[in-house]
């Protein structure tokens, strides 16, 4: 929806102000709205987690995968100067 939930619980909460005809019914209505309010805090704070941690894991599988490539080209080198190290070490 166009509105934050922020926003829908502002327009809720005019819209609940103008019906109300009792105190008790403005007090009810004040008190869902505050629910309705926290839920929503709730449910954006989850939202944001899950992105941050998405965000967390993804940087984390970059980081691997770099430093994997980074290893596999060493023990690629290393092999190359075991190989030279041994022949030279069997020649006569």
């Amino acid at each position: 929806s166009a509105f934050s939930p922020a926003m829908r619980a502002s327009l809720l909460f005019v819209l609940v102000l103008a019906g109300a005809d009792t105190p008790e019914e403005l007090e009810s209505l004040v008190r869902k709205v505050k629910e309705y309010a926290q839920k929503a805090t709730a449910m954006a704070q989850t939202a944001f987690s899950m992105v941050q941690e998405s965000e967390a894991a993804q940087q984390a599988r970059r980081w691997l995968a770099d430093n994997t490539d980074q290893a596999k080209q060493r023990l690629a080198r290393l092999k190359e100067q075991l190989a030279d190290l041994w022949k030279r070490a069997l020649a006569p």
